[in-house]
């Protein structure tokens, strides 16, 4: 081997880590412009939103389709369109004095965002009478179903419920009270959000309305969905493997759309 060969293997090995560790930046870089700009996941936390998503339900959000926005700021690009009544959406929420969390997270989840349900547009003026919700006067169209939902032992009376493009089901346990939150007028350039699970969800009927720039997109499919609560032991367990993907993984819904 020359001297000339010599010399050219070390330069070679550099240039193949430099072109992979170019390629790995590369792949980062696009992986985080498209979760900042484009789509980004999220995981269902809590049963706010049953029957429509369940605890253990992934999906993606639409971060562009309002509008981009642009990162530390609350300034936000043209959209496609406006967010509209009956939009599935997640968003962010400042903490409340004492930093607690002003929507139903579990102490193990101390995170700031949410999934809920577009009720009020900006200038609507919601009602609550009973379990009953007008807009603008006009009462939100619900039809009752036959059968109830169960969640851990609770009866769940189930309705379908249209509301402007959406048709969806909510969920209302007939053993609590009325919401008791007055007629409210939503401010402009802010939402008022619920979750679909009426009776038990956290939303603006106690925390108050969710400005535009705090909104981070309409939810619209879920890519993952499995109803798992145990350890990362069982996960990394092999003999487990065959158990959490036949009995716990939800098939049927991965792939759904989210309306």
């Amino acid at each position: 081997m020359s001297d000339r060969e010599q010399k050219e293997e070390p330069h070679s090995a550099t240039t193949g880590v430099l072109e992979q560790v170019s390629t790995l930046l590369l792949a980062v870089i696009i992986a985080l412009t498209i979760r900042a700009f484009v789509i980004e996941p999220y995981r269902i936390p809590s049963g706010s939103m049953f029957p429509t998503l369940l605890i253990g339900d992934h999906l993606f959000v639409n971060k562009f389709v309002y509008g981009i926005k642009i990162p530390f700021t609350d300034i936000r690009l043209p959209g496609i369109r406006e967010p509209a009544r009956g939009d599935v959406v997640v968003f962010t929420v400042a903490k409340l004095s004492g930093s607690t969390f002003p929507a139903d997270l579990r102490p193990e989840l101390p995170r700031e965002e949410f999934v809920k349900r577009i009720v009020g547009l900006p200038g609507d003026r919601l009602e609550f009478r009973g379990d009953r919700v007008y807009v603008n006067g006009e009462l939100i169209e619900s039809k009752p179903l036959d059968d109830d939902f169960m969640d851990g032992g609770i009866r769940l009376h189930r309705s379908v419920v249209k509301m402007g493009e959406h048709e969806f089901q909510t969920l209302d346990d007939p053993g609590r009270p009325a919401w008791p939150h007055p007629p409210e007028v939503i401010e402009a350039g802010r939402y008022f959000m619920m979750g679909d699970n009426r009776d038990h969800s956290k939303d603006s009927r106690s925390w108050g309305t969710v400005r535009l720039a705090e909104i981070k997109g309409p939810a619209f499919i879920l890519y993952w969905s499995w109803d798992f609560n145990g350890s990362w032991a069982e996960l990394i367990n092999p003999l487990t493997w065959w158990e959490l993907l036949s009995s716990k993984m939800r098939w049927e819904r991965i792939g759904a759309r989210v309306s």
